[in-house]
């Protein structure tokens, strides 16, 4: 009897490793303040990226994948809180603290779970093995500059690691996450049991340092200025973008145009670096001979004005600080297709679970991409949501967006396929009015569906202070 008990439950352990070994590998890189213009593939600026060309080529690109805004000026913690826990913005802060996180579905299902770099997410990482885990970002941001040529060269300068920040520690904290990712690579090489593997880079976020040979793939005298660039936005202060804002404080008001190529080049320098680490990370999973059986997911975690319209951060409602860049590899993922359908970013769990055969828990708002992605199906969502603090709403739908700034009183109309880099704001002409009236009833009817109580058409009321024996407003933008 005993015998035979012990035949029937190591059977039944053959089974549960067999059913394992048939499951994907997942590998999720996570980049941190990455426009989706940076990607070089896409051809939109001169930033070098070969290593996430590689994936561009070798798979799937969404070109329209959205974050949907923050209920905080440290955007990168909603977008995470949204990433691991699967629930949309208004209903991601309390979701992260009290369900279950995206790490512990797939743990669930059999997999090892690895986590290296940046979290930023209440409490502590969920993984069965965790590497360098950083909260934030680095030390040692420079601030108002270079607010001349004079001050540049007496300034601090990328490639000096006594500045700390991402050399902190020595080495490049970029290179660091390619480090430990590697060693777990090597690792399960050797282990049957399928992994997701969770690699959180900080870069591109500021301090914006890398290494000189880096810095000299740009010289200042070829960096572009956007054809968006402005010395100052217009609401600025309105919409809570103003010198207040740790982001935009990085360089001087009101903006130059020597300034925001000195900022360009050195966010062009630091993407570039990441590559170059990623590209190390794709050359060790090929190496491992479990290719075939791996998909690989790259996004960011939002975008980055960087320069554009006057702005210098991801706190706004355009383009390039809410659109990332978004590539799919693996199995039966058509090499160079694209999908121009509007997606967000966080759909990448729900696809993980997809691909992982797990059964979408109700807790995940997101959806699968592999519908898209197998043609059964042309749209993800019928329109975009964007939101930042009570401040800034936002409607993307078909060719058009709508921002609307409460406290400004002012909505702006944007159409997006004429006009890509948000340039004419066509809110104040008469024969889109009825545009306007059609997109704010929708942009209404979608802030019920997220639990978004905001009057779009009322100014935002201003925060009570709180007396001294409160406890103090938290940082922004960490």
């Amino acid at each position: 009897m005993k015998k035979s008990l012990l035949t029937l439950l190591a059977l039944v352990s053959a089974i549960h490793t067999a059913i394992a070994a048939e499951k994907p590998n997942i590998v999720f890189v996570f980049a941190d303040d990455l426009t989706f213009e940076s990607i070089g593939a896409y051809g939109l600026t001169d930033c070098k990226t070969p290593n996430l060309d590689r994936l561009v080529k070798n798979g799937a690109s969404f070109t329209h994948a959205y974050n949907m805004g923050a209920w905080g000026g440290a955007v990168c913690v909603a977008s995470r809180a949204m990433i691991n826990s699967g629930a949309f913005v208004n209903r991601a802060q309390a979701a992260i603290k009290e369900k279950p996180h995206w790490s512990e579905m797939m743990k669930q299902a059999g997999y090892k779970t690895y986590m290296t770099g940046k979290w930023h997410v209440p409490g502590a990482p969920r993984f069965d093995v965790v590497k360098f885990p950083t909260a934030g970002m680095p030390k040692g941001s420079g601030y108002n500059r270079p607010k001349s040529k004079e001050d540049y060269e007496n300034g601090w300068k990328p490639w000096d690691k006594k500045q700390g920040g991402f050399w902190e520690g020595g080495t490049h904290w970029s290179e660091v996450v390619a480090n430990h990712s590697l060693d777990f690579i090597k690792q399960a090489k050797e282990d049957d049991k399928p992994f997701f593997m969770y690699l959180s880079f900080n870069a591109s976020h500021d301090p914006r340092q890398s290494p000189k040979e880096y810095i000299d793939m740009y010289p200042l005298d070829k960096i572009k200025l956007p054809k968006n660039y402005l010395n100052l936005y217009p609401y600025k202060d309105e919409i809570g973008c103003g010198p207040g804002l740790r982001d935009e404080k990085l360089a001087p008001f009101p903006r130059t145009e020597f300034a925001v190529k000195v900022h360009r080049q050195e966010y062009f320098a630091i993407i570039t670096h990441m590559d170059a680490q990623i590209g190390r990370i794709l050359d060790a999973l090929e190496a491992t001979g479990k290719a075939d059986n791996t998909y690989i997911i790259f996004t960011a975690d939002h975008g980055l004005a960087c320069g554009h319209h006057g702005l210098f951060g991801k706190q706004n409602m355009y383009d390039h600080s809410m659109r990332v860049p978004f590539m799919i590899s693996g199995p039966g993922i058509k090499p160079g297709s694209q999908f121009d359908m509007p997606i967000y970013l966080q759909d990448a769990m729900a696809t993980s679970l997809d691909l992982a055969s797990i059964e979408k828990p109700e807790q995940v708002e997101f959806k699968s991409l592999m519908p898209l992605i197998k043609g059964e199906q042309k749209v993800q969502y019928e329109s975009i949501y964007g939101k930042y603090i009570n401040l800034q709403r936002m409607i993307a739908k078909g060719d058009w967006k709508l921002i609307a700034y409460p406290k400004a009183g002012v909505v702006r109309l944007f159409n997006t396929k004429k006009d890509p880099d948000e340039m004419n704001d066509l809110a104040s002409k008469p024969e889109y009015a009825p545009k306007i009236k059609e997109l704010k009833a929708e942009l209404k009817e979608l802030q019920k569906a997220m639990g978004d109580t905001l009057d779009i058409d009322k100014p935002a009321q201003p925060k009570k202070k709180q007396d001294k024996k409160g406890k103090k407003a938290a940082k922004t933008n960490k």
